[in-house]
């Protein structure tokens, strides 16, 4: 079955059946409850095969509930799920594998301390009279490997990999078996643009072949490139289901909230005022640590950081927050020398990071919205009551913040785990919010968020900067940095290889840092 699925990846056939009327997979009236909400409601939802399904909405619209169910991994509360015309009952996301439908969650189900064969193959490990066969299986995940064009070693452990690279073990597992159909969640969110460019060679073979894809994303110029048609849902309910090639954006974006939305970029008014951040010549350690990298924030001003997943833009920032280890440098905020900065100390001088994984960083995915939302502020009024915590006032902050940044739902006491991936995002930024801080980091805020919360966002960003906050915004999406910094730094392999500004910051010209500087 896996050497199929191999062959599979790099069979060229013909044009395929990309606008076949036969539904390879459809559902019908499918419905989700939970206590108290109702995640999806009557959901009529058809894939034909060599087709790419965009499936758009804000987050916490019903894309993800919808996927868990046609991927076995979550149970309908009523309706059908019809599979090449036949109803079926999908137990578990093995059963649904073995069917034909393989799924790659935007949040990751690796098992960090084995390596990237045994987390492909796990469950469904080669043997022979009982016993593993673990020179087959890791044949056979190089193969896939291989053939995918991931360059990955298939005894690497998984927590020694970065990001995009756990991104790559994702997607090769769904290729153990021969799909027929994909379901890909913001499978770009990680990946550099080359690594996407090699996914979408990878859409375009399967498609060719009739393999049905059901793609989530936020990125309107993906959509353009891959998608065929797009099913709009909002608060759970199916909206529209229309031409990838004909519908614009505008319309794409008002069939999703249900309203307008104006321009996605606000206008920045920037007046730089004291420096706030000072860094020079920071090295940390490592073969993939930072190499003398120097770079200042001043209040009152948005700076970027560019570069490729790795280039050591988000070490900067960890390292100048404290968590992740210095060998030497010198950090100065708010005009004091630092030393060797630690978290906790670096919270109470007013600097706060927002990590870019915020599953694994960034929240605690078991404890509910409200204790996320206050986390960095209890020590400070109103929270504080001395020695105890003001609970009425935290329910109170944590309340309006979720208004203002449109929590959904707005359950303050639901676990941060049980809300999308987007409204996850949403309480990461709340924290923010919670006091004034001298400076914030953004490190990929707008990953897995949604058109509308995206341009919501930036007008957060925006005015914290404009009210005399410090910005740092560490980016890997281009656009963000050439509309709303005005001044970046391009990091390579641990190096600030430019610093640009104003009008200087141009795609051409950040791009042309991105890789290392040819000798003259």
């Amino acid at each position: 079955m896996v050497s199929q699925a191999s062959d599979a990846v790099v069979q060229e056939v013909g044009e395929g059946a990309r606008t076949s009327a036969h539904p390879l997979l459809r559902t019908e009236s499918l419905t989700k409850d939970y206590p108290g909400i109702r995640a999806l409601n009557e959901m009529n939802f058809d894939l034909r095969s060599g087709e790419v399904h965009i499936l758009f909405g804000e987050n916490g619209a019903g894309k993800s509930t919808l996927i868990s169910m046609l991927a076995g991994a979550n149970h309908p509360t009523s309706g059908k799920i019809l599979f090449d015309g036949k109803e079926v009952h999908l137990g578990s996301v093995h059963e649904a594998r073995e069917l034909g439908i393989s799924a790659v969650f935007q949040e990751f189900s690796l098992i960090p301390q084995m390596t990237v064969a045994e987390n492909m193959f796990l469950g469904a490990e080669p043997t022979q009279g009982g016993f593993l066969r673990p020179r087959e299986q890791k044949a056979k995940a190089e193969e896939i490997l291989k053939n995918l064009d991931f360059h990955l070693k298939p005894g690497r452990r998984v927590d020694h990999l970065t990001r995009a690279e756990q991104q790559m073990v994702e997607i090769a597992k769904a290729f153990r078996t021969d799909p027929s159909v994909l379901i890909l969640d913001e499978p770009t969110a990680s990946l550099t643009n080359h690594e996407t460019e090699q996914l979408f060679k990878l859409v375009a073979k399967l498609r060719k072949r009739g393999v049905g894809i059901i793609y989530i994303t936020h990125r309107m110029a993906e959509i353009r490139e891959i998608g065929d048609r797009i099913t709009i849902l909002r608060d759970g309910r199916f909206i529209d289901t229309v031409d990838a090639a004909t519908t614009s954006e505008d319309r794409l974006v008002e069939l999703m909230t249900g309203r307008v939305v104006g321009q996605i970029f606000p206008k920045v008014n920037y007046n730089p005022g004291e420096t706030i951040l000072e860094v020079d010549n920071l090295h940390t350690p490592g073969s993939g640590g930072l190499n003398g990298a120097s770079a200042f924030v001043r209040r009152g001003e948005i700076v970027g950081f560019a570069g490729l997943v790795g280039s050591g833009k988000s070490k900067f920032a960890q390292a100048s927050f404290g968590s992740y280890p210095i060998e030497s440098g010198r950090i100065r905020f708010k005009g004091q020398d630092v030393g060797k900065p630690k978290t906790r100390d670096m919270l109470k001088r007013g600097f706060m990071y927002l990590p870019s994984d915020r599953r694994s960083d960034g929240l605690m995915m078991m404890r509910p919205a409200r204790e996320n939302i206050s986390l960095a502020s209890l020590t400070n009024a109103p929270l504080s009551a001395g020695l105890f915590l003001n609970t009425r006032a935290e329910n109170r902050v944590a309340s309006e913040l979720a208004d203002r940044l449109n929590l959904s739902p707005r359950r303050i006491e639901r676990l941060a785990g049980q809300f999308s991936g987007g409204n996850q995002q949403k309480l990461m930024l709340a924290r923010s919010l919670t006091r004034e801080f001298d400076l914030i980091v953004f490190d990929e805020p707008t990953v897995g968020v949604d058109v509308g919360t995206r341009a919501a966002i930036y007008q957060f960003i925006a005015e914290l900067s404009e009210n005399g906050a410090a910005i740092l915004l560490i980016s890997s999406d281009l656009p963000e940095i050439l509309h709303l910094t005005n001044r970046t730094y391009v990091f390579y392999r641990g190096e600030i290889q430019a610093e640009l500004a104003g009008d200087d910051i141009t795609e051409a010209n950040v791009l042309a840092h991105f890789f290392e500087r040819e000798e003259v």
